[in-house]
């Protein structure tokens, strides 16, 4: 968990986008379009996030990704660890053994156990994983519910729904009003 890179940002966005999509998947390149990123970054994500059994995909037209799972069961950290993978916060590189005053080797005591610094930070290592862990990506869409205007979720729906149906041959799509 080096650094957070924003392909994390990026995926948080796009699943917030699967979640009222229920049965019918949603398409990388809508999402990307949706929130305004490169279709081809977006492209890259999901499948890490299908390995992690994130997301599924589905095949054809109108195929694209929906969320596998219920969205309280799907933690920042298991997403994080998806994309990113489990990296650690900090390398330690052991420097304690080479101080200028152990000429012949450093004594047993300088680098018994773990090193002072590398256990701070794997102490805020394990701070940062707890605190992913313990949010959701329901969590953070019922904050952004509860900040959204109440047309917000029909407005997602339905830019969703006029881009699925250009897909569909022969179809035109509707407008908002329903016209086509």
């Amino acid at each position: 968990m080096a650094h957070l890179t924003a392909s994390v940002e990026y995926g948080l966005h796009c699943l917030l986008g699967l979640l009222d999509a229920g049965e019918q998947p949603r398409s990388a390149r809508d999402l990307a379009a949706f929130q305004g990123i490169s279709p081809s970054f977006v492209a890259k994500i999901f499948p890490r996030l299908e390995k992690a059994g994130i997301v599924e995909a589905a095949e054809g037209v109108r195929g694209g990704y929906r969320l596998a799972r219920a969205p309280e069961t799907i933690s920042v950290l298991e997403l994080v660890d998806a994309i990113e993978g489990r990296k650690p916060l900090f390398e330690c590189q052991e420097i304690r053994g080479r101080c200028a005053l152990f000429d012949d080797g450093a004594p047993a005591w300088a680098t018994r156990g773990v090193c002072s610094i590398h256990a701070v930070m794997l102490k805020a290592e394990n701070a940062m994983r707890e605190a992913l862990a313990s949010e959701s990506l329901a969590d953070i869409a019922g904050r952004l519910q509860r900040k959204a205007p109440p047309a917000f979720g029909m407005d997602t729906r339905t830019w969703f729904d006029r881009r699925i149906a250009r897909r569909r041959p022969g179809r035109p799509a509707q407008g908002k009003d329903g016209t086509r």
